[in-house]
């Protein structure tokens, strides 16, 4: 198989994947209710009991929340995957001339879509309960670009989460019982410096932590430091090695 033809069936899945969430709409849920439900929760209950010295809490908060939003855009390719496992789908995918790799590659790249109308969503909630951004419109973009690029990163994990679990309700829950508390545990929602001394530590090395302050830089112009390039340094490290992880799996299942 060559890279054109490599490309197509890349594009063909991701097609298929944005048809069936057409088809199933209350998938959408997860990408608007959701994050909307929780910008509303600590904006309007949270954010009076939570200080931001030099910011208002909600200019705080929403890059914090967007990316966790992002990271975990990638569950319905993680739902999707372990659907199809299940469904034996993955065995008829077999039988076609194309490149095994493209029946993940094109979920992820689904993904990417589908993170674009969770981010247009967020900013826009953002915006409508006080949030503004406070930098140049290229570190803005730039700021956009990194989110997808972070949701495009956590696709990867969730199609490993995908392919090693045994159906799409426990593809849900290791999901969420794997990557929810790290977001917690960082800059996200609360100053790291309000945390307790042993938690501390843990969150500043947390590659949330690092995401969120880039990102809070690109937007509202915090100090970047080396942020910015760590995350996508991050960001890249996670697509290298659960990507690896992802197409070893998705060969070893499939060969069975």
């Amino acid at each position: 198989m060559n890279v054109r033809h490599a490309l197509t069936d890349t594009l063909v899945l991701a097609e298929r994947s944005l048809l069936r969430v057409r088809r199933q709409p209350d998938l959408l849920i997860g990408y608007t209710v959701q994050p909307v439900m929780f910008v509303l929760l600590f904006v309007f209950v949270f954010g009076g009991a939570i200080s931001t010295p030099g910011f208002d809490y909600v200019d705080f908060l929403m890059p914090g929340i967007i990316v966790q939003s992002m990271a975990f855009g990638g569950f319905v390719t993680a739902l999707g995957l372990a659907d199809d496992m299940k469904k034996g789908l993955i065995d008829r995918f077999r039988s076609l001339p194309m490149t095994p790799g493209t029946v993940i590659t094109g979920r992820t790249l689904a993904d990417v879509g589908l993170n674009v109308v969770q981010l247009v969503v967020m900013i826009g909630v953002g915006l409508a309960v006080g949030f503004s951004f406070a930098t140049s419109v290229p570190d803005v973009v730039a700021g956009l670009a990194l989110l997808l690029f972070i949701g495009y990163a956590f696709s990867w994990v969730f199609a490993f989460i995908g392919l090693i679990a045994s159906s799409p309700e426990a593809a849900n829950a290791y999901g969420f019982t794997i990557i929810f508390p790290l977001t917690f545990v960082s800059s996200a929602f609360v100053p790291v410096q309000s945390m307790p001394a042993w938690l501390e530590p843990l969150a500043s090395v947390n590659p949330f932590t690092v995401m969120v302050d880039a990102v809070r830089a690109l937007f509202i112009g915090t100090p970047a430091g080396n942020n910015v390039w760590l995350a996508v340094a991050w960001a890249t490290g996670i697509v290298v090695v659960f990507g690896t992880l992802a197409i070893w799996r998705f060969r070893r299942v499939v060969t069975r």
